[in-house]
């Protein structure tokens, strides 16, 4: 069984005559222990599907459904409880905690869950050693490079276990090398931990680090094929 499955999903935004389609009949779906990339320009519709399927904000039509279950029949404050517990988000800005330490920045959704003080430095710090930052476990992300506050926000979307890793443009402030080094370490992280992992980016080099590709056209979703996906990749990308 797909961890994630949509079919049919709409979205337009505006009123009246004045709708734009968004989203249009997308239909997907995302096992555990993959990464999945959904390619596409800005304004495509990427960011709308991983806020539906993030639980962010709510289709217009179709169903979401998560381990066989569909959201339409969750009340609000049982999807709030669903995106809470089940759910990590990686962005493309770092969104970290300034004043708070890279441990308590990590710790933070498990203090939210009311996790023991004891799981949570366990669990803090072994994900901070398999990021390769447990020596900065009290600097404060100012002391941090751009690639290094990626892992700490890497680790923070993965703390609580959470089936489903959302991530919208994870690479996008990073150089070509970083960029690259932090999609490899994603996609380790959700192998190991057996997570969904969903990707939206515009990035086509990040492609051969995930297990399947969707591609967003104009709101709609299509599968690309093996063939058309290594088209994509210049020689010196894959690696």
């Amino acid at each position: 069984m797909s961890a994630v499955q949509c079919h049919g999903l709409n979205k337009a935004f505006g009123r009246g005559t004045g709708l734009t389609p968004v989203l249009t009949d997308a239909s997907a779906s995302v096992d555990y222990g993959e990464c999945v990339a959904l390619l596409g320009p800005s304004g495509s519709g990427k960011s709308t599907l991983l806020n539906i399927v993030g639980l962010i904000e709510t289709a217009d039509s179709g169903d979401l459904k998560f381990d066989g279950t569909s959201v339409n029949d969750l009340s609000v404050t049982a999807r709030t409880q669903w995106r809470r517990e089940q759910v990590g988000f990686i962005f493309q800005q770092f969104n970290l905690i300034p004043v708070m330490s890279v441990f308590d920045n990590v710790a933070f959704p498990l203090m939210l869950l009311n996790r023991s003080p004891k799981d949570i430095h366990q669990t803090v710090m072994t994900l901070l050693d398999q990021v390769g930052l447990s020596a900065f476990a009290h600097s404060r992300p100012e002391a941090l490079s751009g690639g290094q506050r990626q892992r700490v926000a890497i680790a923070r979307a993965l703390v609580k276990q959470p089936r489903l890793l959302i991530a919208d443009e994870p690479t996008a402030s990073l150089d070509a090398d970083t960029a690259l080094t932090v999609i490899r370490l994603i996609r380790e992280l959700v192998h190991e931990h057996q997570t969904a992992c969903l990707i939206a980016t515009h990035d086509y080099r990040l492609v051969p680090f995930c297990d399947r590709v969707l591609e967003v056209d104009d709101g709609h979703l299509v599968a690309t094929s093996e063939l058309s996906r290594q088209s994509m990749l210049s020689p010196e990308v894959v690696l």
